[in-house]
């Protein structure tokens, strides 16, 4: 890159998401600005100016468009970073700065055009409006290319190696720990996950007591589907080796996945895979839907193994697999994390997001001399 930028960043900085790539550009020596309808974040790094937009969300996203215009105008970035493709999506169209990279995460892609004809038409026109789109997944370019004709580029979350690093071998004796660390929501499978152990410990019970007798589920996340998990455990006779941990901050990711033996995610719709690649950089085996994001950040039979959406008996024919095997195990947890260094690391990540913004830049440059008598 022959400059520092200066970017404007529009997005929620109480997303780990967002308070990473504001670091990180910033890190990288680019002059950052966050414009947000969250109040000032610690975590944002004092580099990092941060401006709080009026009336909140979800009225600001209708209604601070003019405060938002009068800050790009003063700050007058290079280019605008929308994180979010619906509700920032569309303050960032109404307040009609160019250019403009709309970054989609998941859910505004992948849920919300499916409400209703008028959300779908909201949608195609916060893309249509962009100058061009970030996706965070292959599969998630795919379906915004079905939404928009705007260039869209594939700008992943990255994984920090660092922070997420495989821990000390335990012993063979110790227990032998399967989890996950997601939302107990419907979406993500947890019921799928609770039924596969269920069936792995009868059968391990027939033929290896003392290794069933040594299996635990741990289970890190809040939501709504809690009460109804705590009892499904409950109902399996599995109050004795099945905990939910409850939702921990993403700081504790990292000693919750230290844990673990094997990480599974059963995921019914998953635009990508951010925690199964913390899993992988910690050096765990996962066990993974073929849910469109699980399916394409692990290598079936490599880095872990991918199950069909629903199929509890499939996934606990693989978990069987790796609980019988601490060498496969072993094997492909470091593949796993081979795969994160290569693919998925967060200083290629921040590449190929500054990569965006050059293409950004120039398609609008292009842009405006076409439109120039």
């Amino acid at each position: 890159m022959s400059r520092p930028l200066r970017v404007a960043l529009l997005g929620a900085n109480r997303s780990i998401h967002t308070v990473r790539w504001a670091n990180g550009l910033s890190e990288r020596g680019h002059d950052v600005h966050l414009l947000s309808l969250d109040p000032p974040s610690a975590d944002i790094a004092p580099t990092v100016r941060q401006y709080q937009l009026p009336y909140g969300a979800p009225f600001g996203y209708l209604l601070a468009d003019r405060r938002a215009r009068r800050l790009l105008s003063r700050i007058q970035p290079d280019l605008l970073n929308t994180h979010y493709a619906t509700g920032y999506g569309l303050l960032a169209r109404r307040s009609g700065f160019t250019p403009n990279l709309l970054s989609a995460w998941g859910s505004d892609i992948y849920d919300f055009p499916e409400k209703s004809c008028w959300h779908h038409r909201v949608l195609s026109k916060n893309l249509n409006r962009a100058t061009v789109l970030g996706a965070t997944s292959h599969a998630m370019a795919t379906k915004m290319r079905a939404l928009s004709e705007k260039p869209v580029f594939v700008t992943p979350f990255g994984i920090d190696e660092h922070q997420f690093s495989p821990r000390i071998v335990r012993c063979p004796s110790d227990r032998i720990v399967i989890g996950t660390v997601k939302t107990l929501e419907a979406l993500y499978g947890i019921d799928t996950l609770i039924h596969a152990f269920a069936k792995l410990k009868t059968r391990l019970a027939a033929s290896n007591g003392d290794l069933a007798s040594r299996l635990m589920l741990r289970i890190y996340g809040g939501g709504s589907q809690r009460p109804m998990l705590t009892d499904m455990a409950a109902n399996l006779g599995l109050n004795d080796c099945v905990k939910l941990k409850g939702q921990i901050p993403h700081s504790d990711v990292p000693a919750a996945l230290d844990e673990l033996d094997i990480y599974v995610a059963l995921s019914r719709r998953d635009s990508f895979g951010v925690a199964i690649l913390e899993a992988c950089s910690s050096g765990l085996p996962v066990v993974v839907s073929d849910a469109d994001g699980p399916a394409e950040v692990v290598l079936d039979g490599v880095t872990g193994f991918v199950v069909p959406i629903d199929d509890a008996d499939a996934a606990s024919q693989r978990l069987e697999t790796l609980v019988l095997n601490p060498q496969l195990r072993a094997t492909m947890g470091t593949a796993g994390r081979q795969r994160v260094r290569e693919m998925y690391s967060w200083e290629h990540s921040l590449d190929l997001m500054l990569d965006a913004y050059q293409e950004t830049l120039r398609i609008h440059r292009g842009t405006t001399a076409r439109r120039q008598p």
